[in-house]
């Protein structure tokens, strides 16, 4: 076989592989591929989501009460060369006035689960987190549900958005024990002299 028979089985040799149909995978998937300016939002259960928890109350109550009570009491005696008369009254007055006032504001952000999509296509999440700082344990909890259309567009929610929130946050350790009443102060408290 001379080179020019050579060279001439080889062209048709690589138009041959040319020609046939190349497998390839495709690189992008459009159900997996994250938006190049936001994450992914939370839309199935066990996907993750920031909640952010702002809540404020503020309650105030007053009462005022003011009473007074006079009596007056007169009386005379005459008879004979005694002649002799006197009076006697009695008063009082109370006034009395109370005003409680508590106002509470907790700010906190963490993280949560999806898990459950109802029927109607709200999610019920889940969260929970627990903090030890310098010997103070804290645990935050949040449960709720929530509508897709409340996640922003950097995967939060608000707390006011959580329909049925519960939303717990408790801490024990010495800063909480050491704010809590004495057992002579609350005893005291429970029989009204302190």
């Amino acid at each position: 076989m001379n080179r020019s028979s050579r060279l001439r089985w080889a062209a048709a040799a690589v138009l041959a592989l040319l020609s046939a149909p190349l497998g390839a995978e495709q690189l992008y998937r459009h159900d997996a591929w994250p938006a190049v300016a936001s994450d992914r939002r939370a839309m199935a259960v066990g996907d993750a989501i920031t909640v952010v928890i702002l809540e404020a109350t503020r309650a105030a109550s007053k009462l005022e009460n003011n009473s007074s009570r006079s009596t007056q009491l007169g009386g005379g005696l005459q008879a004979g060369g005694i002649d002799e008369s006197g009076t006697l009254s009695f008063g009082g007055s109370y006034s009395g006035a109370g005003e409680t006032v508590r106002s509470e504001q907790f700010v906190a952000q963490m993280s949560a689960t999806i898990i459950e999509r109802l029927s109607n296509g709200d999610f019920v999440i889940e969260g929970r987190q627990h903090l030890l700082i310098n010997g103070e344990t804290t645990e935050i909890g949040v449960r709720g549900r929530i509508r897709p259309q409340d996640i922003s567009a950097d995967n939060t929610v608000l707390s006011s958005r959580i329909a049925d929130a519960r939303i717990d946050y408790d801490g024990e350790g010495f800063v909480s024990r050491s704010a809590k009443p004495g057992l002579i102060t609350r005893i005291l408290s429970f029989l009204g002299i302190g």
